[in-house]
């Protein structure tokens, strides 16, 4: 077993771009792509950004035991991290990034204890995180409505993460989190 470094956050935090500067500036850790049973937005695609699953294929692979960890994060839609990408990624040598939602993240870090870095990256305000989501143009009005209003539960759980960064200057929280991370791998 090796290192994780796990980041959860309300959807729209900025997660997903911190994650990807941290793997372009460390080649050592890398990225676990999550299963889900939600279809594809905008350009995501299949073995890239996510599996997409059915929710029977995904029900299945729970039933296989296929999954470390899985919860269903809205009604009807599934997010979980797949044994065999963990085990894909420990096989190079490379520390593996998670990108996962904040439940998740907390099971994730309990799973791993001290082999885990867990970073919540928290958005500046909810305001602002219902800015960022509208802007980003991939959501009904309703689904942004649902995520805010998770989002001020799962800002609740930020104690249980080993390091919270605030994004609120970009360049700023993919500084802090390199160092973090850089700190945590031995780099």
């Amino acid at each position: 077993m090796g290192k994780v470094i796990i980041f959860s956050a309300p959807s729209g935090s900025g997660k997903t771009t911190i994650v990807r500067h941290l793997l372009a500036r460390y080649p050592q850790v890398e990225f676990s792509i999550s299963a889900t049973s939600r279809a594809p937005r905008g350009t995501e695609r299949d073995g890239e950004d996510y599996y997409f699953l059915t929710h029977e294929q995904f029900m299945q692979a729970v039933a296989d035991n296929r999954f470390v960890e899985w919860e269903e994060v809205y009604q009807g839609t599934c997010y979980g991290t797949l044994r065999s990408e963990m085990e894909r990624i420990w096989q190079k040598g490379h520390a593996i990034a998670f990108d996962v939602d904040v439940i998740g993240g907390l099971n994730l870090k309990r799973l791993f204890g001290a082999d885990a870095c867990a970073v919540f990256v928290m958005p500046p305000s909810i305001d602002e995180l219902r800015r960022r989501l509208e802007a980003r143009g991939t959501d009904a009005p309703d689904v942004i409505d649902r995520r805010v209003a998770k989002a001020e539960f799962e800002l609740t759980k930020a104690p249980g993460f080993d390091h919270i960064v605030v994004n609120d200057r970009l360049e700023d929280a993919v500084a802090e989190v390199c160092e973090l991370v850089g700190n945590f791998i031995g780099c």
